[in-house]
């Protein structure tokens, strides 16, 4: 039987792909937007904003492990399916918590401490980061249990994906409609009146999101843990004849045994694991800390109107998207690695063209574009790295998934927490501070340390981290990817 007869209806294509645009939406104005809403608008201090930030990061690091351990211990609730178990507690708990957390403290006023409303704010963080990473293992696990073919899994996959993109342009485009048709004497700055623009951004978001959700709910029928001894009548026996014959095909021509799939422990003594997690932690951290960055870099340092909030990662992002288009040619032309080396180039011009220039004004749509095409071109190779890595060892691979994940999530905390301690420095030395010519102290809103902060931060976060994914990156072309199975001779090993 060909792929194209084993793959799914177009309607449930369509169903699964829609299952994760809440969280999508989500993240993009959690990342893009947390800081500036809680800093620029409620008025937080840099560092009560900063921890409002670290706490997510690390509850999403602590609940997804956990979470992908127990969605496999589940059943589920009756004949409902543990995936999509999961997924409706996840989405319940994204859409009871995201839209208090995009809106001033119920009950609070001026005179309230910001330490109290921080204490406000945490509950809601910590249940959006569980039911976040609850939606997104759940939506991923499906994927097997849907289809079994190859292809079919990468058809679901670009659907995601297509669905991500629209929900992130989504996003922006919402955001600049809603700057726009804002009126006030002070259109130009970020302040309390900008509450409701951030809160209706954030209603708009939960109910586009809730919609999918439901669709994807009412479409895709998960078959329950007891359904497969249940199956009957030529129905049942056609679909056995389809596994069998789908297991006949992937049967190795050299029979595996169980001492050569790799062990979760044993990935932790293979080399090339922690090459690719460098790699991959290296991309994700210029991916998410820039894009957390840069709307404060945009407001702050460059003091430009609000609106470019919302355009500017409009730019990274569509720029991003079009250059996955020509990605993949190129990489057939000069490879995976000269590939993700070309996007670290444009990471770099972009952090150079920062470095000198302190007020680029309108210039700033061009870096923005560099940075969009190399943060997307660089994402999208390392996967592909890390699928090199996992190989043929697909037993286990959603563990080595999960330990990505959970070291992305550390050092995303602790980078977050160095940039804490950055600011505290430069905030308490900030009346000592020289004169420049390239960044001027006019454009400050909160603090003269601010301009000179996330200047650097945006620097520090793309050069400084590109150049140690550069340093990975020569380090795999050095010493290629290549596993040794537990039991085999060195000489054994396989290389992707």
């Amino acid at each position: 039987m060909s792929d194209a007869q084993r793959s799914l209806p177009p309607l449930l294509k369509l169903s699964y792909a829609v299952g994760h645009v809440l969280n999508d939406l989500c993240a993009s104005m959690w990342f893009t937007y947390l800081l500036v809403f809680y800093h620029s608008v409620l008025g937080f201090q840099n560092t009560y904003a900063g921890v409002l930030l670290l706490v997510g990061q690390i509850a999403d690091g602590i609940c997804t492990p956990l979470i992908g351990y127990e969605s496999d211990r589940t059943p589920g609730c009756g004949n409902y399916g543990k995936r999509k178990t999961w997924h409706l507690v996840g989405t319940l708990s994204v859409l009871v918590s995201f839209a208090f957390i995009f809106n001033q403290c119920l009950g609070c006023g001026p005179q309230t401490p910001q330490w109290a409303s921080l204490t406000y704010f945490l509950p809601f963080i910590i249940v959006f980061q569980f039911g976040w990473a609850a939606t997104q293992i759940s939506h991923l696990s499906l994927i097997p249990e849907l289809v079994s073919c190859e292809h079919a899994k990468v058809e679901l996959t670009a659907y995601r994906y297509a669905f991500t993109v629209i929900a992130n342009i989504t996003v922006y485009a919402v955001a600049y409609l809603l700057f726009h048709m804002q009126a006030g004497e002070d259109e130009d700055a970020l302040g309390p009146v900008d509450i409701p623009v951030f809160r209706n951004l954030a209603l708009i978001v939960l109910g586009i999101g809730a919609l999918f959700s439901l669709f994807f709910h009412l479409g895709i029928k998960e078959k329950s843990s007891g359904a497969a001894g249940e199956a009957g009548g030529e129905e049942g026996r056609k679909r056995v004849e389809e596994e069998e014959e789908e297991e006949e095909e992937r049967r190795p021509l050299l029979p595996v045994t169980s001492s050569s799939l790799l062990q979760w422990k044993c990935w932790l003594q293979q080399p090339s694991f922690y090459q690719v997690a460098l790699l991959y932690m290296s991309t994700r951290l210029i991916v998410n800390l820039s894009q957390t960055y840069i709307s404060m870099y945009l407001i702050n340092t460059l003091g430009l109107p609000k609106k470019f909030i919302a355009t500017i990662p409009l730019v990274m992002f569509l720029s991003g998207f079009l250059s996955s288009f020509i990605m993949k040619p190129v990489s057939k032309l000069i490879g995976k690695s000269l590939t993700y080396f070309l996007g670290l180039l444009l990471i770099m011009a972009f952090s150079y063209w920062v470095l000198l220039e302190g007020q680029m004004g309108q210039q700033v749509y061009g870096a923005a574009v560099l940075l969009g095409a190399g943060s997307a071109t660089i994402l999208v190779i390392s996967l592909s790295m890390t699928a090199e890595l996992i190989g043929g060892q697909t037993v286990l691979c959603v563990c080595v998934y999960l330990s990505l994940s959970l070291s992305l999530a550390l050092s995303l905390s602790l980078s977050l927490f160095l940039s804490l301690s950055l600011f505290l420095f430069l905030s308490l030395s900030s009346l000592s501070l020289p004169p420049s010519s390239s960044l001027s102290v006019s454009t400050v809103v909160c603090c003269p340390a601010c301009v000179w902060f996330y200047h650097n931060v945006m620097v520090i976060v793309t050069g400084g981290v590109a150049v140690v994914a550069a340093l990975a990156l020569c380090s795999i072309l050095i010493w290629p990817i290549r596993i040794r199975p537990r039991g085999l001779p060195e000489d054994a090993a396989i290389v992707n």
